[in-house]
């Protein structure tokens, strides 16, 4: 899998180092995952890896359309691979659990504006607050997302299995 990867960087005039193969994958295997996240990731997976080598690669593959980087509101930017068809997300206030979901109504950009004041909209961003089910089952109230929250999704993360990298 790494090979076809690697292919795929490279078809997008991106360089495959082992650190960039890591940081594609931690984001594929752990969708709407924090750049801190990311590194902790990695370095499971390669052992050292400095923060500074996962920010730079998480830019680079921003910019070349292949990880599309999304911040929810008290949340850290958030990164994930399903890229080219303006989902959207459902986000959970207390765990802070990332979903995505569909886009509202038909293709881009979803949602037209009331009054689009002369711009041409070619994306819409919607996020959908609330509980997820998760939650609602152990009966918590809904409050705001938190950092003590932000360490329990990062340990839930450290607890996952791996998935393989989707194409």
């Amino acid at each position: 899998m790494t090979s076809e990867v690697a292919q795929y960087l490279r078809e997008h005039g991106i360089h495959a180092t082992a650190q960039r193969l890591a940081v594609f994958a931690a984001v594929a295997q752990h969708p709407h995952v924090s750049a801190d996240d990311v590194v902790e990731v990695a370095r499971r997976e390669i052992g050292t890896i400095s923060r500074q080598a996962v920010y730079d690669a998480l830019a680079v593959f921003v910019h070349q359309g292949l990880l599309r980087r999304i911040q929810p509101v008290g949340s850290p930017a958030r990164y994930e691979d399903r890229v080219n068809d303006n989902h959207h997300h459902l986000i959970c206030r207390i765990c802070g659990d990332v979903v995505d979901v569909d886009c509202a109504v038909g293709s881009a950009p979803c949602l037209e504006a009331s009054d689009d004041q002369g711009y041409e909209i070619d994306e819409a961003d919607v996020a959908y607050w609330g509980r997820c089910p998760q939650c609602q089952a152990d009966g918590h109230e809904t409050t705001p997302f938190t950092p003590a929250t932000q360490r329990r999704r990062a340990a839930r993360l450290a607890l996952e299995p791996a998935v393989p990298v989707r194409q």
